[in-house]
């Protein structure tokens, strides 16, 4: 009777709640795992769509917590037969659609009953699904869109640190390109098919995939996860905000962003793309055939002389690096202290970063005055390069006119040993002149 109580109570929550808005209740609350014959049965069966799920079903986040088949699927827990499956006992065979949401909601919209599995775990997600363009389109009829087990493939939901989990950040394009990436699947839709390459050709993918940053943005970072939805021409530059938080500031105060609104073009994405976008690169600041500023600006236009000027401030900045650089290295490995130097020249680096993105004013004098504080102590650098290569010039001359002395004493103390060697040779050969008178 207390196995029936609990399967009524948690199906009483699944006709109160709402095809989206699903809220805390009770039942979800006093909810417990329950174990089940299902598996048992399903693992013997030749079908692999009937064993496969029981199979994968054993690492399951659901099932590491002690849940069965019987938490999401219903039927009668107390019989292990298929009798479980008659008709009036709550049994859902394969949920879709709205049942779906009404299923994972029963227990993830409940704050009181979450806490006793996952405190951290937010219980927001189905709100924010039916604010998302897959929960709209739901809500109209649509059977194809996505819902919670589309992403998070049912029996086999793993830890997002897993790198196996379909939501691990190196999956996640791979489990939207499910359907984003089918021209087939999208063709009713009129959407574009091709994100999942772009994004593949990325800095961000790269970033992500080849220099193991977990923070480097994949999918549901710029378009949400639960509540996905295209940010609209207006919040492209807060999205791409959230991580390049200077630029997007810049670039709001700049007359470009009233300029790109006016046009309806989508902020950062029209100068760097959207889901392929490329390592910036100094040569964007030209009107050159294929740069960036070259698809609305033309030679000798203000647009265009605007962006010759920030490009030269920035190469004259780049260049003084490099000289210093190249000094102070020369310097280095020939024994010289330059550290100090080396240690300052580090904000000139820093100094050509914050003039490379004031870029996003697209005023000049913004970057003349980052790229102006660089070169200051980029030419400190080169002078103190100089110096310490002049110091080891010094120091090579003293060392050798040292040696040349050296090798002269050296020389004259030879030739005098010699002298007197040889003075003691013909001492020791000549006659004595009193032998003999005696």
């Amino acid at each position: 009777m207390t196995h029936w109580h609990t399967l009524r109570s948690a199906f009483r929550a699944l006709i109160a709640v709402s095809a989206l808005g699903l809220g805390t209740t009770d039942a979800a609350s006093q909810a417990t795992p329950s174990p089940s014959g299902c598996v048992t049965c399903h693992l013997t069966l030749p079908d692999s769509a009937l064993a496969g799920p029981a199979r994968a079903y054993q690492d399951d986040v659901h099932a590491a917590k002690g849940f069965g088949c019987v938490d999401c699927h219903g039927g009668d827990p107390t019989r292990n037969d298929l009798s479980a499956k008659a008709p009036g006992r709550g049994y859902i065979g394969r949920p879709a659609g709205r049942q779906i949401l009404q299923a994972c909601g029963r227990c993830h919209s409940d704050a009181a009953f979450m806490r006793r599995f996952n405190p951290t775990l937010r219980v927001d997600q189905v709100t924010e699904y039916s604010s998302s363009v897959h929960g709209q389109r739901l809500l109209k009829g649509d059977p194809k869109v996505a819902t919670c087990s589309s992403c998070h493939p049912a029996h086999q939901i793993l830890p997002p640190g897993d790198t196996r989990s379909s939501v691990n950040p190196l999956n996640v394009a791979q489990t939207c390109g499910q359907c984003h990436a089918s021209a087939e699947y999208m063709q009713s839709y009129g959407i574009a098919t091709d994100q999942f390459d772009g994004y593949r050709k990325s800095v961000h993918w790269r970033a992500l995939s080849e220099g193991g940053d977990r923070s480097a943005p994949t999918c549901n970072d710029c378009h949400g996860n639960h509540g996905a939805a295209p940010p609209g021409v207006a919040s492209v530059a807060n999205v791409c905000g959230q991580c390049h938080s200077v630029m997007a500031e810049y670039y709001a105060n700049s007359r470009h962003a009233a300029a790109f609104e006016e046009m309806a073009v989508a902020g950062c994405v029209g100068c760097h793309s959207n889901h392929e976008v490329a390592v910036p690169t100094d040569t964007a600041l030209s009107v050159a055939e294929g740069s960036i500023c070259g698809q609305c600006h033309s030679e000798g236009d203000d647009g265009a002389l605007m962006a010759a000027a920030m490009r030269g401030a920035i190469d004259s900045l780049h260049r003084g690096i490099f000289t210093a650089e190249s000094l102070l290295t020369v310097a280095e490995r020939a024994g010289m202290e330059v550290s100090q130097a080396q240690f300052e020249l580090e904000s000139a680096t820093s100094a050509l970063l914050q003039a490379r993105a004031a870029i996003h004013t697209f005023e000049p004098d913004s970057v003349n005055q980052h790229a102006g504080a660089g070169w200051e102590i980029a030419t400190a650098a080169i002078s103190r390069g100089h110096a310490a290569l002049e110091n080891l010039r010094f120091r090579r001359v003293g060392l050798g006119i040292s040696t040349g002395i050296i090798l002269l004493l050296i020389f004259g103390l030879v030739l005098k040993i010699r002298q007197i060697e040889a003075a003691g040779t013909a001492d020791a050969g000549t006659p004595s002149t009193t032998g003999g008178r005696e």
